[in-house]
């Protein structure tokens, strides 16, 4: 008998600290973000796939009071004086390496690592009081889509009772266009992001139709490499709709530093 996922969420998680900081532009946001973890049940741990971690076989932190990476440049000092103790769960890594492992993917469980700002920054929005336990589980460096789907197929397998599984990433993340402008960034980024909502909400999908076009989204996307240079902030979704195996139920839309950015719910 399965024991699945208490909630699936693929989310943005916006640019740097700035979340954190009171950045207007990000504010929608952080608004959002707060709303969606009120409407859930609070969990008894979760389990975070950032797009800020990539190894070259999918690990997952496994210190029990896992330190703060501040792996940003550049921002104000307050940036790298943000807390967020949440305790780890290395009993839960330990349960999900050995899963994984049966279903055919190796899993390792590193001791030392901490948790990067893919994780920080969403979860001291949408969880200040840091007593929840989580387990950061990373990308792997071959940046495979197929890859990431078959970790979430794997990751279905394994015992998520009562867990939250993020997915932190971004569904736009062309750098140079949030900071240069570029004549018709707008209008690719919504192409792309209402192709990838009617993807992965379309109740009339065949799943093996909806998981073919994921995998290819470089080719099924319009705009896709626009969006997406370098797909490290994509790829949390496919491991989330691997372990979902279905559509999305919500869709959730805001502008991010004056980009269109979707999060979806399971």
């Amino acid at each position: 008998m399965q024991n699945l996922a208490q909630n699936i969420i693929y989310l943005s998680h916006g640019g740097g600290p700035f979340p954190l900081l009171g950045e207007p532009s990000h504010q929608s946001m952080v608004d959002q973000l707060s709303g969606i973890a009120a409407s859930l049940p609070v969990p008894e741990r979760i389990l975070l796939i950032s797009a800020h971690w990539e190894e070259s076989t999918f690990s997952v932190t496994g210190h029990p009071s896992p330190g703060l990476i501040y792996d940003y440049y550049g921002f104000p000092e307050e940036a790298y004086s943000i807390t967020y103790p949440a305790p780890g769960d290395p009993q839960f890594a330990g349960a999900l390496q050995e899963s994984v492992r049966a279903a055919g993917i190796k899993l390792s469980v590193s001791p030392e690592r901490g948790f990067d700002h893919g994780m920080f920054v969403p979860l001291k929005i949408m969880f200040p009081q840091a007593d929840i336990p989580v387990v950061q589980l990373s990308l792997s460096k071959h940046l495979d889509a197929a890859m990431h789907v078959r970790m979430g197929e794997a990751l279905a397998k394994c015992d998520l009772s009562k867990t939250l599984v993020i997915g932190s990433g971004f569904s736009f993340h062309n750098m140079k266009a949030f900071f240069k402008p570029v004549a018709g960034a707008d209008e690719m980024n919504d192409a792309f992001q209402l192709w990838l909502k009617t993807l992965m909400t379309g109740v009339g999908i065949r799943e093996g139709e909806r998981s073919h076009q994921l995998i290819n989204w470089e080719t099924t996307a319009p705009n896709a490499r626009f969006c997406h240079p370098r797909e490290e902030h994509l790829l949390p979704l496919h491991v989330c709709y691997g372990l979902a195996g279905k559509p999305a139920k919500q869709a959730f839309q805001t502008h991010i530093a004056g980009k269109l950015a979707t999060t979806f719910l399971w």
